[in-house]
């Protein structure tokens, strides 16, 4: 009697106007923020009520143009309020009109039972409306080559990409071509997340944020450009020891993430090995932060955008060659072979032959723990060779700092190792 009761009376419609109305208040805090504003946290969550409550009726009267006639109704009222002031600080008001549409059709979306998506969405578009000086300090940033090698990347990405034969060929039936650039998007997608979360966010957050971003961006690069300022510059040394630190720990976050996504199936092993090494340098690297003098000046690297044409292509072919490489090596010489692959491809680039060695597994030609054995081997020879750099580059005082924390990573790395 009492479920009759709440349908008749709509009353089990109530939480899709509670949503709505948040989402609502979401989006117009943020425009309330804006002097410029004609619409703040009222009008934004009546307008989404509204878009739920016209989609109702909609539905219920089977007319969809009654939807699409509230939301010429929103867009009339909302333009003809900019155009009855006037004012030196009016701004056109374009962005508060796109954002209230959004608003209502966000909340038609709760009706029609797309919840999670529109709250999604909304949080989306706060971001954006937010982070208005950062993108736009970003763009005035982004050099013509940055643009065109965007802009190169989305073509291969979302053009190239999907007709690509997923298909295997070659030796060993080990080169898939989809497969291949998938995972060439893939580690330029990462890299260019840094390389963008570097440049929008600078210096303002300090050596924490240098290090992760720059590890994602290049963990090679900034560890060079690093012990170079840090040389010539004695009062940077333990800004550069913590920062190049902070940048060999984020490779272990990579190899995660990387690992998750092409070859979830290896992670039970693979995680307690790379969790014990990043926990056991996270120790030396808030160490050395707290050691780091707060006035030091900071500075952002120099790293090449990885989304730049002839970087992917690069890669794509340093992947295959890894690939078919480590494939014969394990044929004629077994999973040693595949370490010996993995030690002297490791030294330069750990991503390749970590996405060969997954590839591998996926493949069943490598074990679970051969898997995980041949990406260790790979990251401890990739975090070798970053320390000749600091040696090289930054001297000896600098590899001093540098290398308590590197030595941390790499007896956690052992430690998990020998544990399994």
């Amino acid at each position: 009697m009492e479920t009759g009761f709440l349908q008749v009376n709509g009353i089990e419609t109530l939480p899709q106007f509670i949503t709505s109305l948040a989402i609502g208040l979401l989006i117009g805090l943020e425009r309330e923020r804006n002097p410029s504003a004609h619409a703040g946290l009222r009008t934004f969550a009546l307008v989404a009520m509204f878009g739920t409550l016209t989609a109702l009726l909609s539905s219920k009267l089977n007319s969809p143009w009654l939807l699409i006639a509230g939301l010429l109704s929103v867009a009339g009222m909302i333009v003809a309020s900019y155009l009855m002031k006037n004012g030196e600080e009016n701004d056109p008001g374009t962005t508060t009109v796109i954002a209230l549409l959004l608003s209502y059709s966000l909340g038609a979306m709760i009706w029609y039972g797309y919840t999670k998506l529109a709250v999604m969405l909304a949080i989306g578009v706060t971001a954006l409306l937010y982070f208005k000086p950062e993108l736009r300090g970003f763009s005035q940033k982004l050099t013509r080559r940055d643009l065109v090698a965007v802009l190169q990347f989305s073509v291969l990405t979302f053009i190239v990409l999907p007709i690509l034969p997923d298909q295997n060929y070659g030796p060993y039936q080990a080169v898939n071509p989809h497969q291949a650039w998938l995972m060439v998007v893939l580690i330029s997608g990462i890299g260019l997340a840094g390389y963008t979360a570097l440049h929008v966010a600078g210096t303002r957050y300090g050596a924490l944020f240098l290090g992760i971003f720059g590890g994602l961006a290049s963990s090679t690069a900034t560890t060079m450009i690093y012990a170079k300022h840090s040389k010539t510059d004695q009062t940077m040394r333990n800004l550069a020891a913590s920062v190049i630190v902070i940048a060999g720990l984020v490779v272990i976050v990579r190899l995660m993430v990387v690992s998750t996504v092409v070859a979830h199936g290896v992670l039970p092993r693979l995680l307690p090995v790379l969790g014990s090494g990043l926990v056991s340098g996270l120790l030396v690297a808030l160490y050395n932060w707290r050691k780091m003098n707060r006035e030091t000046e900071l500075y952002v690297p120099e790293t090449r955008n990885p989304a730049e044409l002839h970087t992917a292509i690069g890669f794509g072919l340093l992947y295959v060659a890894v690939l078919l490489g480590s494939a014969w090596m394990k044929d004629i010489a077994g999973s040693h072979g595949v370490y010996a692959v993995a030690l002297i491809s490791g030294l330069t680039d750990v991503d390749a032959i970590t996405l060969s060695s997954l590839r591998l597994f996926n493949l069943g030609q490598l074990s679970q723990q051969q898997t995980v054995t041949s990406i260790t081997i790979a990251f401890l020879s990739n975090l070798t060779f970053k320390f000749g750099l600091v040696i090289f580059f930054g001297g000896k005082n600098l590899a001093k700092q540098v290398i308590i924390g590197f030595l941390a990573i790499a007896a956690g790395v052992l430690a998990g190792l020998f544990a399994l």
